[in-house]
């Protein structure tokens, strides 16, 4: 059989033979007799052989053609099969799934949603790769990145979710000398931990409602690379540091944490999903997407 015969020729030749008429063939498929014998007649000269005996009472197969016919019979099956399994996969997840997701957002809000995914559906499994570095959907075959942050320009098709607040923070060991902070100018004087999983970790902004914006560069005593060990150090006594409120905000409701200048705000992010391009989504992306935005609902 040549390439450009399809699966439709197959399906009109195996209806003659199960039919016994092109006639019947043709109102079985809901199609022309004209069309059924037309199509026929191509296949017969893709094969280049003689698959019916046309005769005034019925159609019957050629020897080759009750051969042929087998074989369509089979590859018909194994083409509705296929079609079954891919419209099962569209609408019940199962599969593996690949997110990426930064260290510390994933450590605390995606690791707790990836445990209840998979109990509701055994059938997926979960690869949750936590890195602070921005992977390549396409190259490392990721269905799905949750990005922390301020997006840059992509081919990647992004959804927001949600938001964050940046706070600045410090050891409750310092308590005392941070209720005597004034204007973020007098920060420069305290010791600063900084995070160089940031794009710009010394330079901050903030914004005051009566007293404007300030910008403070900051000199590091200690610089991590990761988020949560951040705050481990800013909790063991290191200094000052900003975090994410997504982070801190059980450590600062327990005094472990004391935020820093409260009335002057720092610059908010956004948390964003990010596919690769894509007509459609797996189920278990879309489920797995709907559990992540129900969480995140107050």
């Amino acid at each position: 059989m040549q390439g450009a015969t399809n699966l439709n020729r197959l399906a009109y030749f195996a209806a003659v033979v199960d039919t016994g008429s092109f006639t019947k063939a043709a109102d079985y498929l809901g199609i022309t007799k004209a069309v059924v014998s037309q199509q026929v007649a191509r296949l017969e000269q893709d094969v280049g052989a003689t698959l019916l005996m046309r005769t005034t009472r019925r159609i019957q197969p050629t020897e080759a053609g009750k051969l042929f016919h087998a074989r369509c019979v089979s590859i018909l099956r194994e083409a509705e099969h296929a079609f079954d399994e891919l419209a099962e996969a569209r609408t019940a997840p199962k599969g593996i799934l690949k997110i990426t997701a930064p260290y510390d957002y994933g450590a605390s809000i995606v690791v707790p949603i990836v445990t209840a995914f998979t109990a509701r559906y055994p059938e997926c499994k979960v690869e949750l790769n936590l890195s602070d570095k921005s992977i390549d959907l396409i190259a490392d075959q990721m269905d799905l990145a949750i990005r922390v942050g301020w997006l840059a320009d992509s081919s990647l098709q992004a959804r927001r979710i949600g938001s964050f607040r940046q706070l600045l923070v410090g050891p409750r060991q310092l308590t005392r000398q941070l209720a005597q902070l004034r204007d973020p100018t007098d920060l420069q004087a305290l010791p600063f931990v900084a995070n160089n999983a940031l794009r710009e970790p010394l330079e901050w902004t903030f914004n005051h409602d009566h007293e404007g914006a300030r910008s403070v560069h900051f000199k590091a005593d200690i610089a991590i690379n990761t988020t949560p060990a951040v705050m481990e150090a800013v909790m063991r006594g290191g200094g000052l540091s900003v975090l994410p409120d997504f982070l801190v905000t059980d450590d600062m409701s327990n005094g472990r944490l004391v935020p820093v200048l409260p009335e002057w705000r720092l610059p908010s992010g956004g948390i964003y999903l990010v596919y690769p391009a894509a007509r459609f989504r797996p189920a278990k992306v879309t489920a797995f997407v709907e559990m992540l935005t129900t969480s995140l609902k107050p």
